[in-house]
C-alpha cells in the first residue's frame, strides 16, 4: 500500500495551498468565513497550533485572537486535553455505545448550570439548536419559532431566514435552498426589542411554540442583551405559553463558569444549547433543560434525535477536561486580557481619529467603525457602520503576525495562554493598523 502523503509536509505557500483546496473543495473551505471573502487576499493555511499562537503552512507564526472561534479557552493544544484525548483515542475512536465519560460530562454541565436537569449530547452547535426547536415544537404542538435578525444559530433550514417586510410576517428564504414554506415558520424580529416580540405573540401567540435567542449576540459582532432583556423575553414567552431557547453554543463556558446566563441570571430558561467549550477543540455539543422537557426525546418520548457519533469519546475526554481545567483563574485571566486588549484597540483607534465603538458581552469583545451616539442594539445598526475600515485593519495586523477573525461581525477570543509576552506583539501592532483603518476608503459604487 502506498503510503499517506502528509500535506503538511509539502513545500506549498499559503496561495498554493488554497488554488489546490479551491480543484476540490466548494470555494476552497468548508467553512464560508475561511475564505477571507469580507476581508480579501488568502486565507492563512495553519498546520499546528499552541498556547496564544498558531503556525501557517508557510512556518509562520500569528498570535491567534481566534482560539477555533472560541472553543481553545485553556489555549491551544493545552497538555493536559492533548493527553486526555491520547489516551481515549487509545482505547477507541467511536463505540457507537454508551460510555461512562459521557454520564461525566454531564454530570459536570449540570453543576455548572443548575437549572439544566438533563442533558443530550450531539455532535455540532447546529444539531444542537435544531434538535432544540424539534424538541420545543413535540412539546408545544405548535409549528412557529421566533429568532433575532443578526442572530446566529446553525445552518438548519428553519434558521436561515431574513426579516420580511414587517414585525408580524413571516420570514423569507436566507439561502438558496431553503423553501418558503420552511422560512415561514420562523419570524425574524429586531434584537432587543420586547414590543415587537409581545405584538408578534398577540397575533400569533396560539401557535408560537419557542423563541430562540443567543444569550449575547456574538454572530453579528458582540451585541449584549439589554439589561433584563432575557428575563422579560422569558416571562414574555411562557406568559403566551411558548418556550425560550437560550443559544449558547458560543458563550457557554466561555464568559463564565456558568455561561453568560451566569453573568446575567434571573430568570429559567426553559431549554439550552452549548458548544464550543464543552468540546474543547472537538466536535460536539449539547442541549438540555428540565428533565419533563427533555424527556420528551427519544427512547423516553415522541420527539425522535439520534446520532451514531453523538458522545464521541475523544470528543467527550476532550471537551470534560477543557471543563475541568477551566477554573476561576483562567475565567479571570480571561478577563483580564479581554480587557486590556479592548482598551488598546479603542486607544490605538481613538489615536488615528477613527470612530468606532467597543462592544462587550463578558471576555467576548468586538468593534464597529464608525460615528455611533451609543453603542449599537440591532443587526439594522451594525450593519450601519463603515465596514471597509475593517479589512485594512485585519490585514495590517495580519502582516505584522497577529491573527484576527477575519469578518467585522465577529467576535475576538482569548484564552488564557494569552500571556503578557503574546498580549504586548498585538498591542504592538496596534499602532500602524489603526492607522490603515484610518486611511482605508470606501469601495467604489
Amino acid at each position: 500500500m502506498a503510503a499517506m502523503t502528509d500535506v503538511n509536509t509539502k513545500q506549498f505557500d499559503n496561495t498554493e495551498q488554497f488554488e489546490r483546496a479551491q480543484r476540490v473543495i466548494p470555494g476552497g473551505v468548508n467553512s464560508p468565513v475561511r475564505a477571507y471573502g469580507s476581508v480579501g487576499g488568502t486565507p492563512r493555511f495553519l498546520v499546528s497550533a499552541r498556547g496564544p499562537y498558531v503556525t501557517d503552512a508557510e512556518g509562520r507564526e500569528y498570535v491567534d485572537l481566534v482560539a477555533s472561534w472560541g472553543p481553545a479557552i485553556l489555549g491551544h493544544a493545552h497538555p493536559a486535553v492533548v493527553q486526555a484525548v491520547q489516551e481515549a483515542a487509545a482505547r477507541g475512536l467511536s463505540f457507537g455505545a454508551s460510555t461512562p465519560a459521557e454520564t461525566q460530562l454531564a454530570e459536570a454541565v449540570i453543576a455548572r448550570v443548575p437549572f439544566v436537569e438533563k442533558l443530550r449530547l450531539v455532535s455540532t452547535g447546529t444539531e444542537a439548536t435544531m434538535s432544540a426547536i424539534r424538541l420545543a415544537r413535540g412539546f408545544t404542538g405548535r409549528p412557529l419559532l421566533i429568532k433575532f435578525a443578526g442572530h446566529y444559530h446553525g445552518h438548519s433550514d428553519s434558521l436561515l431566514a431574513e426579516a420580511g417586510s414587517g414585525l408580524a410576517t413571516l420570514a423569507l428564504p436566507g439561502s438558496a435552498g431553503v423553501t418558503e414554506a420552511t422560512a415561514a415558520q420562523t419570524i425574524v424580529l429586531p434584537y432587543n426589542d420586547l414590543d415587537a416580540v409581545r405584538a408578534v405573540f398577540e397575533a400569533q401567540g396560539p401557535d408560537i411554540a419557542a423563541v430562540i435567542t443567543e444569550a449575547a449576540a456574538a454572530n453579528m459582532g458582540v451585541v449584549p442583551p439589554d439589561e433584563g432583556f432575557n428575563a422579560a423575553l422569558t416571562d414574555l414567552a411562557h406568559e403566551f405559553g411558548a418556550l425560550l431557547i437560550l443559544d449558547e453554543v458560543l458563550t457557554g463556558f466561555r464568559v463564565g463558569e456558568a455561561g453568560f446566563w451566569g453573568l446575567d441570571r434571573g430568570y429559567t430558561p426553559d431549554l439550552v444549547t452549548f458548544g464550543k467549550v464543552i468540546g474543547g477543540g472537538m466536535p460536539l455539543a449539547a442541549l438540555g433543560g428540565r428533565a419533563e422537557l427533555m424527556d420528551f426525546l427519544a427512547p423516553a418520548g415522541p420527539v425522535y434525535q439520534a446520532g451514531t457519533l453523538s458522545g464521541n469519546p475523544v470528543a467527550v475526554a476532550a471537551g470534560l477536561t477543557t471543563l475541568q481545567y477551566a477554573d476561576a483563574a483562567v475565567y479571570a485571566r480571561l478577563d483580564e486580557v479581554a480587557a486590556t486588549l479592548s482598551a488598546g484597540v479603542s486607544e490605538a483607534l481613538s489615536g488615528a481619529g477613527v470612530a468606532h465603538r467597543v462592544q462587550r458581552a463578558g471576555n467576548l469583545f468586538s468593534f464597529v467603525f464608525g460615528d455611533f451616539d451609543r453603542a449599537p442594539r440591532t443587526y439594522a445598526e451594525v450593519q450601519r457602520q463603515e465596514a471597509f475600515r475593517y479589512r485594512a485593519f485585519f490585514h495590517a495586523m495580519l502582516d505584522q503576525g497577529v491573527s484576527l477573525p477575519p469578518s467585522v461581525f465577529e467576535a475576538w477570543f482569548v484564552t488564557a495562554a494569552h500571556d503578557d509576552a503574546a498580549v504586548s506583539r498585538i498591542l504592538d501592532a496596534l499602532p500602524a493598523a489603526a492607522r490603515a483603518a484610518a486611511s482605508a476608503t470606501p469601495p467604489a459604487p
